[in-house]
């Protein structure tokens, strides 16, 4: 929350140089500064390939980072249950079936847990 205020803080300065009052209750969070509109449906992708490509990490899309972040809240212990709330999916088939992937460590844990087994 800390963060969305300072958020909101920087915004009300920068939308207050255009000319813009957003102290109201339906200022939107990320808003075009010139107009205090919807921002264009590309920029959000645009913002994330310009902080990928200048810490030289590999391409991923929003989207892309949304299933990242099911499988590893998935990793932490929180339960399919809890993932799929958090994600507003309508049923926890939704979020097993597409969002949830099996990362190399867990493959190795797999293989580990299968090995320990057949070693008793």
């Amino acid at each position: 929350m800390d963060m969305l205020k300072r958020w909101r803080l920087r915004q009300r300065k920068d939308l207050l140089r255009f000319g813009h009052n957003s102290i109201n209750d339906h200022q939107l969070v990320f808003s075009s500064l010139e107009k205090n509109s919807f921002i264009e449906l590309a920029t959000p992708r645009k913002w994330l390939h310009t902080i990928l490509k200048e810490n030289g990490i590999r391409k991923i899309t929003l989207h892309g980072l949304r299933h990242t972040a099911a499988t590893m809240m998935l990793e932490s212990g929180l339960t399919l249950k809890d993932v799929s709330d958090r994600l507003g999916h309508a049923s926890i088939e939704i979020t097993s079936d597409l969002y949830i992937h099996i990362t190399e460590k867990r493959k190795r844990e797999n293989i580990d847990q299968v090995m320990n087994y057949l070693e008793k």
